[in-house]
């Protein structure tokens, strides 16, 4: 019974979905998808690959409408026909890949599509000063509205993005995997903005797999998987383990396995390696059976090491051998040819080609081996060359004629990794590895490393996520400026150690 106090009716959720269902032909992506994220907290948004996270936020964006299920704005219904109808309700969705036009100012971004004119002439007064206003409430000093957004980092052009939001009211804003290409100063920003967001009453969903972030950014979370809501809670009270046990459906033992490894006789040896404009200089050996990581933040060289190496890319100076065999002129086919295989951290465009098949990719490397007499590979070579990978690997697919385009990334990581084996490399460079895919593949990734360098063959991982580093490696070595500091044993490496030397403090 009342007893005279006035009790207070809960807001509404910011954003409600309930029993939110969609199915592209036979199959369901989201199977009666429950989530809800208040007003002033980052929501995050977990699963793995396929789970449905970016088809649930693009409902939310508008880009898709659901078969069954409902959602709410402020205790509203909110069924957008449109992305530009969300828009006009206060939903904002920051893609991974950055939907800017380099060639035009930050301001001609942020009113793209919204210029307001009067007898043909653009009428920007008032959109530069809330511009100017938002950007002062964001503390940005990096650049202005006549900055050109070509002239800006990956970091300035995610807060380009963010601005364009809030000069519209953006009252959600969706982050999809927003830290992938940022170096770990443009990381704490983006941190520090995402506070000052929710702290205006913005509200934030974060899809991230990087569940450290999630742990130091994140208030509560919801976890998909196989478009289903499985599990929920706030952040600080839920341990990663947990969160990766309710991502994968399974109970993930060991993140980083480790079987026992007999390091052996160098098999790479480089010395004072400089490209035409990086890497400055680096020198490294690389034994049989051992990972050695290399770390760095973004632009420190570490990518254009591998590219110099591997003959890519130009290079002015360096002794290379190769099991004592010098390497004067490093050229692709000539790795192979010794055994030497590079994955690039770019899978898309580099690492595998989508369209084709799994057994197209996998043999791409190795067709004069499978080439008859007339110089032609049959179709039945090339599967039967890659149904051992797809076992050993374990390659989730329904036959090897799949197109790569419709794996999960972690799958598509594992044909790019079979490609390399199945050319007979034992030897190999890889660049970011675990880049993009979600962290049940990732242990997979972790699993099959540990797995190859137990047989003897020679890693060189480059990474910049730091706990994997020291979870899969034996030796780390980390590079500045385009310059590769000495390679020490993972076990003289703590996070804040490798950090400062990856930043120019000291080792």
């Amino acid at each position: 019974m009342e007893t005279g106090a006035v009790l207070q009716r809960r807001r509404p959720p910011r954003l409600q979905i309930k029993g939110v269902c969609k199915r592209f032909g036979g199959v369901h992506a989201l199977r009666g998808v429950d989530l809800e994220a208040d007003m002033g907290e980052v929501h995050a948004l977990l699963g793995e690959n396929g789970a449905g996270k970016s088809t649930l936020m693009k409902i939310v964006a508008g880009a898709h409408a659901p078969d069954e299920g409902e959602l709410w704005i402020d205790g509203a219904p909110f069924a957008p026909s449109s992305p530009r109808e969300a828009r006009d309700r206060g939903v904002a969705m920051i893609y991974q890949e950055l939907n800017l036009c380099p060639h035009l100012s930050v301001l001609e971004n942020v009113t793209l599509g919204r210029e307001r004119a009067r007898f043909g002439v653009k009428r920007l007064g008032a959109a530069r000063s809330r511009l100017n206003q938002v950007l002062g409430d964001l503390d940005v000093k990096s650049f202005s509205g006549d900055s050109m957004v070509s002239e800006l980092g990956p970091g300035d052009r995610q807060l380009v993005e963010i601005a364009r939001a809030l000069c519209f009211d953006a009252k959600i804003i969706v982050f999809d995997e927003p830290t992938s290409s940022l170096s770990a100063p443009d990381v704490e920003r983006l941190f520090r903005v995402t506070r000052r967001l929710v702290e205006s009453g913005v509200t934030v969903l974060w899809i991230s797999h990087f569940l450290d972030e999630v742990k130091a950014i994140g208030n509560r979370f919801t976890v998909l998987r196989d478009g289903e809501t499985v599990g929920r809670g706030d952040v600080p009270e839920t341990s990663t383990e947990e969160m990766v046990t309710t991502m994968a459906g399974r109970s993930v033992e060991e993140a980083y396995p480790r079987s026992p490894r007999s390091l052996g006789d160098v098999v790479l040896s480089v010395r004072g390696l400089a490209g035409s404009r990086s890497p400055r200089e680096a020198s490294f050996e690389l034994r049989s059976g051992e990972i050695l990581g290399v770390f760095g933040l973004v632009g420190a060289g570490r990518t254009e090491m591998l590219r110099s190496l591997y003959g890519l890319d130009p290079i002015s100076a360096g002794d290379l051998q190769l099991r004592g065999l010098p390497i004067r002129r490093p050229r692709p086919r000539h790795w192979v040819s010794l055994g030497v295989g590079l994955l690039s951290e770019d899978r898309a465009n580099e690492g595998v080609a989508l369209d084709l098949s799994i057994a197209d990719n996998v043999t791409l490397s190795s067709v004069r081996r499978l080439a008859s007499r007339l110089g032609t590979v049959a179709r039945r070579a090339r599967e039967q060359a890659t149904e051992p990978w797809r076992e050993r690997l374990s390659l989730r697919a329904g036959s090897t004629r799949q197109p790569v385009r419709d794996l999960s990334g972690g799958n598509q990581q594992k044909v790019a990794i079979a490609r390399l084996l199945e050319c007979g490399a034992d030897t190999l460079l890889l660049d970011e590895p675990t880049r993009g895919i979600d962290v049940g593949a990732r242990v997979e990734v972790y699993r099959l490393l540990d797995r190859l360098a137990a047989e003897g063959k020679a890693i060189l991982m480059v990474s910049s996520h730091l706990p994997e580093l020291l979870g899969t490696c034996d030796r780390i070595a980390v590079m500045h400026r385009g310059v590769l500091g000495a390679a020490r044993p993972c076990e003289d490496w703590t996070e804040d150690a490798a950090l400062a030397a990856a930043t120019g403090g000291t080792h």
